[in-house]
């Protein structure tokens, strides 16, 4: 009967009730497959690649369906009515039980968001510092090329799907707070979003299994050939497409449609418009890369063989089938304005964060806010700077030269609007302001270094070097991750009551900074060398031979893998702090940074339902260090 109980009590838990239900469609996927094989006469009744494609997206339904993320629904179809009640589905569970079954409330999803974003980025992180290892020294150590190429593009797509669901837990988290509402417009829309992200990161770590070894780009015929792990990858990421579609659609109809009375557009706090111009990228692209991947899956000879990036030569030598580059440009084409969606909201927090600690308006609010939106827009015109060693006309390079460098425009409109708010404010630096400069100090290293890739002459130099790593791992840690470690100390105290131990914040952040700019300067200047990307061993002569008998590439992979590690502890030591502070840390209040926010306006942490009253605001948001500039008003019932 214990037994029995035990196992009631397992499957009570929605998170385990979606894996069963996840892994029984994997089951009914692959015989499906065996038995239309079975009854079309095939020798072989089974097929690993056509099993897989079918059992993920079997799978992926069983998941939803187990955790109940579509039951609504399954009543609206039946006639039945299901009234919407902010509060836990379930009264008298344990409130940790909460965060792994399906719940309503956005700040509940947020924190799902958030909380899944940080795991995916711990384990991107954790291959990252594996394959460092092995390129410390030249030579093989511990990893075969094939399982080296796997990890890389492990590492690659782990990440990414920690920011895009870390992005995630931002968004839900804070928009409807900042704007006044109590939810975001279609809450059952907005739990289905986050869950379909689960058996996504399910399918991703399974293809581990496999060999995979194209990369995170998986660039055809490569991805084309190989093991069916290439086919978990595709369908993980379709997956992660299709949440992302749906949840930038749900953010752009709260802030166009909930905003509390008096909150004009110029009127919402900065993040939010960086939420809009990162959801009209996400609500329009996502699209692409989609479809870009549902290409491969059914271009690859065990599944359907569509020709469509395969040249097939007639009798005449006309080609009537595919072309490589058709990948290309549809995969950068959503994955250079992906860049923005990963950036966009991490300027956001930026120019959300300094005002606050400078104690003076944000200079230029308007400017900024308009920025993010010509960002969104230019982004959609650069994709092919990706591809200036590829086979297209050599007069649209100059255009995409020409516009890629454009991008610097609206961007720098952000750089000089953050120095003017620092000018002249009574600066204080507690750890989210740290996170907050040194966001700023390594965005601007990315910034730098992206017009020599911009630039056709360089660009042909350095495409596929460890110089393009370097700018890109600067863009993406100064654009999202040392703003999102910001942001989670920030709103740490508002989302627990309490406050985080400040010198282990300030530990996090002084062992991050300078192993991050050791790594990244590296990473340029072993790319300027000759090293190149995606490649397991290297000459140890590379870059010349330094005192310490070592060739100078060695040297530094050296250092860049001893960053890598510093990295990783310093994250440790941030995770330990939040955990620890969460149960013993010092009571925060309701508005320990002192705030005109919506939501520092209400009590820590926030109750179920967010605006008991609603606000009515009569102020500008950053009007800091004005004292005759008055922000809400308290509203009726």
């Amino acid at each position: 009967m214990a037994d029995n109980e035990q196992r009631m009590s397992l499957l009570s838990i929605g998170l385990v009730r979606g894996l069963v239900g996840q892994f029984a469609g994997i089951l009914l996927g692959f015989a499906l497959v065996v038995l239309i094989r079975a009854l079309a006469g095939y020798d072989e009744v089974w097929s690993t690649e056509p099993a897989w494609v079918v059992g993920a997206i079997l799978g992926a339904l069983g998941f939803l369906i187990a955790i109940g993320a579509m039951s609504d629904w399954f009543s609206w179809w039946r006639g039945g009515e299901t009234p919407f009640v902010h509060g836990p589905r379930h009264p008298g569970r344990p409130t940790w039980a909460r965060y792994f079954d399906v719940d309503y409330n956005h700040k509940v999803i947020g924190i799902q968001y958030g909380v899944t974003g940080l795991i995916m980025l711990c384990i991107g992180g954790s291959f990252a510092v594996i394959f460092r290892s092995e390129l410390a020294r030249s030579g093989l150590q511990f990893l075969q090329p094939a399982t080296y190429n796997t990890f890389i593009g492990m590492h690659g797509w782990a990440a990414l799907f920690g920011i895009f669901i870390g992005i995630g837990g931002m968004a839900n988290y804070l928009v409807p707070l900042m704007i006044g509402a109590d939810d975001m417009a279609f809450p059952r829309l907005n739990s289905f979003a986050f869950w379909i992200n689960v058996p996504a990161i399910v399918l991703l770590l399974i293809s581990l299994y496999y060999t995979w070894d194209a990369g995170w780009t998986v660039y055809p015929p490569l991805s084309l050939k190989g093991s069916p792990g290439f086919q978990l990858v595709f369908w993980s990421i379709f997956l992660l497409g299709f949440s992302s579609i749906l949840g930038s659609l749900n953010l752009v109809a709260t802030m166009l449609r909930m905003r509390s009375p008096g909150m004009s557009l110029f009127r919402m706090p900065i993040f939010c418009w960086a939420m809009m111009a990162t959801s009209l990228i996400q609500l329009t692209a996502t699209q692409l890369i989609a479809m870009s991947f549902l290409m491969l899956s059914l271009a690859r000879e065990a599944t359907l063989a569509m020709p469509f990036f395969v040249p097939v030569l007639n009798a005449a030598g006309v080609n009537i089938g595919g072309d490589p580059t058709l990948f290309q440009h549809t995969f950068w084409f959503y994955s250079h304005p992906a860049v923005y969606v990963w950036v966009l909201p991490g300027l956001g927090i930026i120019s959300e964060l300094l005002p606050v600690f400078a104690r003076k308006p944000l200079f230029g609010y308007r400017w900024i806010a308009i920025s993010s939106l010509a960002i969104a827009l230019v982004g959609f015109l650069v994709w092919g700077h990706h591809m200036f060693t590829s086979a297209y006309s050599p007069n649209l390079r100059v255009w995409f030269m020409v516009s890629t460098l454009l991008v610097a425009v609206p961007t720098g409109v952000k750089f000089f609007s953050w120095l003017g708010t620092i000018w002249g404010g009574k600066l204080s630096f507690p750890t989210p302001m740290l996170f907050t400069l040194g966001a700023i100090s390594v965005f601007l290293l990315g910034g730098l270094s992206g017009p020599v890739l911009a630039t056709v002459a360089t660009d042909l130099h350095l495409q596929d070097t460890y110089f393009v790593i370097g700018h890109f791992h600067a863009t993406i840690f100064g654009g999202f991750v040392f703003p999102f470690f910001a942001a989670i100390y920030y709103w740490f105290p508002k989302i627990t009551g309490r406050m985080y131990n400040e010198q282990l914040g300030k530990l996090h952040f002084w062992l991050m900074l300078p192993a991050f700019w050791l790594m990244s300067v590296g990473q340029m200047s072993v790319g300027v060398a000759g090293m190149r990307r995606r490649i397991v061993d290297y000459d140890p002569l590379l870059g010349g031979m330094t005192r310490f008998n070592l060739g100078f590439v060695e040297i530094v992979q050296i250092l860049i893998t001893i960053s890598a590690f510093v990295i990783a502890f310093s994250i440790l030591i941030m995770i330990y702090n939040l955990f620890h502070s969460a149960e013993v840390g010092r009571v925060a209040g309701a508005n320990p940074w002192r705030s005109r926010s919506p939501e520092w306006q209400i009590p820590s942490p926030i109750p179920e339902q967010s605006y008991p009253r609603p606000l009515h605001v009569v102020g500008e948001p950053y009007d800091y260090g004005l004292a005759t500039s008055p922000r809400f008003v308290a509203g009726d019932d």
